[in-house]
């Protein structure tokens, strides 16, 4: 083979090396930072909210803000607990990492369609344009993670 034709395999040092290279260029993002992130833009949200409301301060803005930016960290910290577990697991192997994405993902929407169900059903009062957008501000902070690398 000649020097300029490279075959599709790559030795374990040649991707150590390469991650080496571009380590501090492609670093992992820890999903516990994006979920701190997440509860952090709740709360700025939650202020913003806030002046709002009579009295200024905690009123049915916030609250409402409150629950929009729960809707959205709670069932991603179930999703990233049940991948932990998954990675705890004695036998690990690409089928099982599989399943629980698969599971993981579909607890999440449950318990967001759950969230929404019963705040809709249960607090009847709750203003939905505080709930929503900050729900939409939480959900989309991990595109700014990408931005932080």
């Amino acid at each position: 083979m000649s020097p300029k034709k490279r075959s599709f395999g790559s030795t374990v040092e040649e991707i150590a090396a390469l991650q080496q290279f571009d380590a501090a260029k492609y670093r992992a993002l820890s999903p516990w930072k994006i979920i701190l992130t997440q509860v952090l833009i709740t709360a700025i949200s939650m202020l913003f909210w806030s002046i709002f409301g009579e009295p200024v301060g905690v009123s049915l803005y916030t609250q409402s803000a409150f629950l929009g930016g729960l809707i959205s960290v709670l069932p991603t910290t179930l999703f990233l607990i049940k991948l932990k577990l998954a990675k705890k697991s004695q036998r690990l192997n690409p089928g099982r990492v599989l399943a629980a994405l698969v599971s993981g993902e579909f607890i999440k929407i449950a318990v967001t369609l759950m969230l929404f169900i019963g705040i809709a059903y249960y607090l009847p009062g709750v203003l939905w344009v505080p709930l929503l957008v900050t729900y939409l501000l939480v959900l989309k902070c991990v595109w700014l993670a990408w931005l932080w690398r």
